[in-house]
């Protein structure tokens, strides 16, 4: 990031770290990817039971390739070459972990997370299940509100779906299609208004920096779609 990205940046994870404390998240400020993934491990004690979202931010961190080689910790390891059948045991069985740690697709200026999923276990388990959820957050998956939302996980559709390696319009032309077959990555809307049911459950830290998928030169049909009533 150049200087002037980068200071934009700390101001957009300053101000967010205080409005979700504010909506009764745990928020957290980090200068960096390293420094985000320290403060992971410190959140997430050994001896734990982990899962993983889907992320390209914890990759990004180190944080997938640890969790699978490290013997400190109880993983749900869904990045195993099995049948789909026994991943999703393993999805089943990761609602009962100790953390999930997991990345998100959105996140308003007023404290919403908004994500979207394939088979649902991340949204699922991000709302209810695991004990603790801990949540990595880039400045670039910061948005006005939820239409805005909606248009970014619109625009990296393609990219989470060429991700998992999903046969879908999407890979074919770029841009989403608004498919209506079992592949669709977007298949499951999961919104979060506050942490404040579960004191201290969600803990979410703010990076100083642009993570994950980048939107930016991404094109997207000129095509509206509501929230609550997006077709899929």
């Amino acid at each position: 990031m150049n200087k002037f990205r980068k200071w934009y940046a700390q101001k957009t994870a300053t101000k967010m770290v205080d409005v979700l404390n504010a909506k009764g998240y745990d928020a957290h400020y980090a200068e960096d990817l390293q420094t985000a993934r320290e403060m992971v491990l410190k959140i997430v004690p050994a001896g734990s039971s982990v899962a993983l979202g889907g992320s390209e931010t914890l990759k990004d961190m180190g944080l997938v390739s640890f969790f699978k080689e490290s013997d400190d910790y109880n993983f749900f390891d869904r990045y195993q070459n099995i049948p789909f059948e026994d991943t999703v045991e393993i999805y089943r069985q990761s609602m009962l972990a100790d953390y999930l740690v997991t990345g998100t697709n959105a996140l308003t200026r007023t404290g919403e997370l908004v994500n979207v999923d394939s088979s649902g276990n991340r949204v699922a388990g991000m709302i209810f299940g695991p004990k603790r959820v801990v949540i990595v957050c880039g400045t670039n998956k910061v948005v006005d509100n939820l239409d805005e939302a909606m248009k970014r996980i619109k625009k990296i559709a393609p990219m989470n779906a060429l991700r998992v390696g999903h046969k879908v319009p999407c890979n074919e032309t770029g841009v989403c299609e608004d498919c209506q077959i079992q592949q669709s990555v977007c298949n499951y809307i999961g919104i979060i208004n506050s942490g404040r049911k579960f004191e201290g459950r969600i803990s979410i830290i703010m990076i100083a920096e642009e993570c994950g998928f980048y939107e930016r030169f991404i094109n997207v049909r000129p095509i509206w779609f509501g929230v609550f009533c997006m077709p899929h």
